[in-house]
């Protein structure tokens, strides 16, 4: 698949026969008002399909369905072992429709054809096996009780989870809530975003031939504050999980406590600090992996490490490595096996970017790369790779999460300095330390509020590792076996032994 040439994946994008309807109780359907939005493909502004555009009515046919399925056992009491092979199945079919799924998923988002084929569509596959094959293998326990008493601490399916995800990595992050709460024994209806719907819509029926019961997988496209609004609204929805901003996440504890108190799991936004230190092993490898870290998935990324951290004393010249690094991703046609960069998702975002940017000028940045619209001929939404030196951490674009390629330079001199803008932040998903001195690493570590801390690299880890951050960056993990907490509840069963 990753062999195809540019022209190739041309012929088989004008091929491709998109379906934008819902799927509902093991049928592909349209929404039940009729209405329909526009899926624009980024790269060249055109519309790519109609997609149903479900609202409260559809959500509540989707509930009571996913309700009553649950409640009849027929996956929810299937054999733990039985559950893995239909998903092993299901994850089989997937690689074997690939490389639909990484045309869809480049057409929908703007994202790299190489990133598709090389990152988001395997690694999806990778967590369902991977969720599949654990699911046997997770063990309940039995307490240390006195002699005459056995207590069971057993795990049970939740019910009903309804998974709202996010438009920059539409089915790997899709990925890392349907395989685990699918392999725990719930019903799932999956809200993808309307931005990028398309490989969501597309996976419903591989999970049907790969024998999940109709009405315990489910795709509801459509817009937040419709349908999504409904699901977290419903009190036939018993866990509610997300990806997306940290406002829409607040939101959705709100809902959970308006309804009936469905637990609610949020990975929200970020603001990475990414720290440089003197003492580096390799500048320009920490150059690179800066500017990667910052501008892969054209920025949006919520771990996107976009805040710099560089000390004083190497700044001068680490600066030009940064700068001809970034100038080597480029903005190009997603569907180019050589493009780097692709489109940003959609105009609106687009255009919050190149505000960010406006802001960053006004409020006293200096910008020393990028910094403004480009193949505007195309129709599409690019924007070349960016950054600003000079900044000050009180500054919006070292505060406020932009989700585009625009990275924040800022100095300091000391550990304690770095440990201090890094935490001073409303976020704390994730950080990058590079470092030669492995106390300094340590203890960087250690002091930062962070969920995932990366050491002499960045955005590493792959689904034995929890993902998920500290403070507004939300109260979930994803991946590991950790992420099978969210989806089960926990119950006591206590024997008394007579006699």
């Amino acid at each position: 698949m990753s062999d195809l040439s540019y022209d190739q994946w041309q012929q088989l994008a004008q091929k491709l026969t998109i379906n934008g309807q819902a799927f509902i109780n093991g049928q592909y359907t349209h929404a039940l008002s009729g209405a329909t939005f526009d899926c624009i493909n980024p790269a060249n502004g055109q519309v790519l399909a109609q997609i149903s555009r479900c609202d409260a009515a559809d959500a509540a046919v989707a509930i009571e369905v996913a309700k009553t399925v649950f409640e009849s056992g027929v996956w929810s009491q299937l054999a733990p072992v039985k559950r893995k092979k239909i998903l092993q199945r299901f994850a089989a079919l997937m690689q074997e429709h690939s490389q639909e799924l990484a045309l869809l998923e480049t057409l929908d988002m703007g994202k790299p054809i190489s990133e598709s084929v090389g990152v988001d569509v395997p690694g999806a596959i990778n967590c369902v096996n991977w969720y599949a094959e654990a699911i046997d293998k997770v063990y309940d326990e039995v307490a240390p009780t006195n002699h005459d008493e056995i207590a069971l601490i057993t795990r049970e399916a939740i019910g009903v989870v309804a998974a709202i995800v996010p438009w920059n990595f539409p089915l790997l992050m899709g990925s890392w809530k349907f395989g685990p709460a699918l392999a725990t024994g719930n019903c799932v209806i999956l809200k993808p975003s309307e931005k990028s719907p398309l490989t969501a819509i597309f996976i419903a029926k591989l999970a049907q031939q790969a024998g999940i019961p109709d009405g315990v997988f489910q795709v509801l496209p459509g817009f937040g504050h419709e349908v999504g609004e409904a699901l977290a609204l419903s009190n036939d929805v018993d866990c509610l999980v997300f990806t997306g901003s940290t406002g829409v996440g607040k939101r959705l504890f709100q809902y959970s406590g308006q309804s009936n108190m469905k637990r609610v799991w949020v990975e929200a936004g970020g603001k990475s600090p990414n720290i440089i230190f003197a003492d580096c092993i390799d500048l320009k490898k920490a150059a690179e992996a800066a500017a990667w870290g910052c501008f892969y998935n054209q920025g949006e990324v919520c771990v996107a490490g976009t805040r710099l951290l560089v000390e004083s004393s190497i700044k001068d010249a680490f600066m030009p490595l940064l700068i001809e690094a970034s100038n080597n991703i480029k903005p190009g046609d997603p569907l180019n096996p050589a493009t780097s960069m692709g489109a940003i998702v959609d105009d609106s975002q687009m255009n919050q970017v190149l505000n960010y940017i406006s802001i960053a000028k006004e409020q006293g940045g200096s910008l020393v790369a990028g910094g403004q619209q480009v193949r505007q001929q195309t129709g599409g939404y690019y924007v070349g790779a960016t950054i600003f030196d000079d900044i000050d951490n009180s500054m919006r674009v070292a505060q406020e999460e932009i989700f585009g390629p625009v990275m924040a330079v800022i100095e300091f001199d000391t550990p304690e300095q770095a440990v201090a803008i890094a935490n001073d932040s409303d976020f704390g998903l994730a950080a990058g330390i590079w470092t030669s001195n492995l106390n300094k690493a340590h203890k960087v570590a250690k002091a930062l509020r962070a969920g995932s801390v990366w050491i002499n690299n960045y955005n590493g880890g792959d689904m034995t590792v929890p993902f998920g951050g500290f403070k507004q960056s939300g109260n979930a993990r994803d991946k590991s076996l950790h992420a099978l907490d969210k989806y089960t509840e926990i119950k006591t069963t206590l024997i008394k032994l007579e006699g």
